[in-house]
């Protein structure tokens, strides 16, 4: 997607909006599965926990937006965050060890959630390796 060195993907079951950046420019992507579930709430007497799946193919193509970056955040507010990751770490173990936070942030702006990954990786010291 891009040549920078930073990423932060913010997912939830709707929409990921995956960011590249440095400390002065940002590539925006934003990622829709083919079949979006909207509101899944149980029911009391019916089998199943009323969550949604995980959109295999949804996460494959996350996955491969983020690939290229050396270091990467994921965000967002609530479970597909964490199956995300742990997608990534079973069918791409190279992107896996990129993923250097996983954080839970409701639904920020663009910019918030931008400024927030900034900060967050200089926090952490996560700098791109030095050309020699």
């Amino acid at each position: 997607m891009s040549s920078h060195y930073h990423a932060v993907v913010w997912i939830d079951h709707r929409e990921a909006r995956i960011f590249h950046f440095n400390i002065t420019e940002v590539d925006r992507a934003v990622l829709h599965p083919h079949d979006p579930i909207r509101h899944i709430h149980h029911k009391a007497n019916t089998i199943g926990s009323g969550h949604a799946p995980e959109d295999h193919e949804f996460f494959e193509r996350v996955a491969k937006a983020v690939g290229d970056a050396g270091a990467i955040l994921v965000t967002g507010p609530a479970g597909a965050k964490t199956e995300l990751v742990k997608y990534i770490g079973k069918h791409d173990p190279g992107v896996r060890a990129k993923i250097v936070g996983v954080e839970t942030l409701d639904h920020p702006t663009d910019g918030e959630l931008v400024n927030h990954a900034r900060k967050y990786f200089a926090a952490d010291h996560q700098a791109p390796p030095r050309a020699r």
